[in-house]
């Protein structure tokens, strides 16, 4: 296989199992600690994982330097 074949199927799976992690948070995890997940947070999470990603972490530092930025 080639390497962008490979790494096709590896975002595939990695957005699968984001979702069917989501999928058990609805399902199972509603509830934790805290208390219950308003379903109006839970589906601007799913909504917002379908995004494609703003940042990179690159680490500690630059987390840290991008917050600042942010401001």
């Amino acid at each position: 296989m080639t390497t962008k074949i490979l790494e096709k199927k590896y975002d595939n799976l990695s957005r699968e199992v984001a979702q069917l992690r989501s999928l058990v948070i609805t399902i199972i995890g509603e509830k934790d600690r805290e208390g219950e997940y308003r379903p109006e947070f839970v589906k601007s999470v799913l909504k917002a994982m379908k995004d494609p990603a703003t940042h990179v972490y690159k680490g500690r530092k630059d987390f840290l330097k991008q917050l600042r930025l942010a401001k």
